[in-house]
C-alpha cells in the first residue's frame, strides 16, 4: 500500500510537470520607432514575462560600481559598441532572474549572427526552447512620419532614414538566419490591431 501511494505521487507529479507550460522565449524585431516597446508591454501583459531590453541592461550595469560596469560606462561614453562578450553574458544573467522563469522578451538582442548563435546555444544549454521570433513590419515612410511627429532633433526625416538603412543592413542577416522561424506581423495600425497578430503569432508557437 504505501508503495502504491508513492507511485501515484510520482506519477501525479509527473502529470502536473507535464502540463506546465514551456518558458516563452521571444525575440522581437522591428525598425527604430516600429512600435517594439508599446508590443512587448502588451505580451508582458497578456504573457507574465520580463520585456528587456539590452540598452537598459547596459545602462543600469554601468551605473554599477563593479569593474564591468565601469568598462561598459568607458565604452559607451567614446561612442563604441560595447562587445559581443559583455552584451551576451548581461543577456545571460538575466535569464537567471525569478522573473525570467516563464520566459523573456528580448528587445534590441540579437543584433548579430554570433550574438544569435550564442543565444540558442545558451537555450540549449539551459533546457529552454528556441526563442519565437517576432518580426513587425512598418513601412519606412510611416516610420519618417511617426518619428517626425515627436519633434525630437535626432528624428528628421534624413536622420531617419539612415537609421532605416543601418538597421535593415544590420537586421537582413539576422531574418535570414531565423528563416521559416519568423513570424512576420504587419506594425502599421493602432497598437491594439498589431498586437492582435503579436498574439496570433506567439499562440501558434
Amino acid at each position: 500500500m504505501f508503495t502504491r501511494r508513492i507511485l501515484l505521487t510520482i506519477v501525479a507529479a509527473l502529470s502536473m510537470h507535464a502540463q506546465q507550460p514551456k518558458p516563452l522565449i521571444v525575440v522581437l524585431l522591428g525598425p527604430p520607432g516600429g512600435g517594439k516597446g508599446t508590443q512587448a508591454e502588451k505580451i508582458t501583459a497578456e504573457f507574465g514575462i520580463p520585456s528587456v531590453s539590452t540598452g537598459d541592461l547596459l545602462r543600469a550595469e554601468a551605473k554599477a560600481d563593479t569593474p564591468r560596469g565601469r568598462e561598459i560606462g568607458e565604452v559607451m561614453k567614446s561612442g563604441k559598441l560595447v562587445s559581443d562578450d559583455i552584451v551576451n553574458q548581461l543577456v545571460a544573467d538575466r535569464l537567471l532572474r525569478d522573473d525570467a522563469k516563464k520566459g523573456m522578451i528580448l528587445d534590441g538582442y540579437p543584433r548579430t549572427i554570433a550574438q544569435a548563435q550564442f543565444l540558442d546555444k545558451l537555450l540549449a544549454e539551459r533546457e529552454l526552447p528556441k526563442p519565437v521570433v517576432v518580426n513587425l513590419e512598418v513601412p519606412d515612410e510611416e516610420i519618417v512620419q511617426r518619428l517626425a511627429s515627436r519633434g525630437r532633433a535626432d528624428d528628421k526625416p534624413e536622420i531617419v532614414r539612415e537609421r532605416l538603412r543601418v538597421y535593415g543592413r544590420d537586421t537582413r542577416p539576422l531574418l535570414d538566419y531565423y528563416g521559416k522561424a519568423v513570424r512576420s506581423v504587419k506594425g502599421a495600425g493602432t497598437p491594439d490591431e498589431v498586437y492582435s497578430g503579436v498574439s496570433k503569432a506567439l499562440h501558434g508557437a
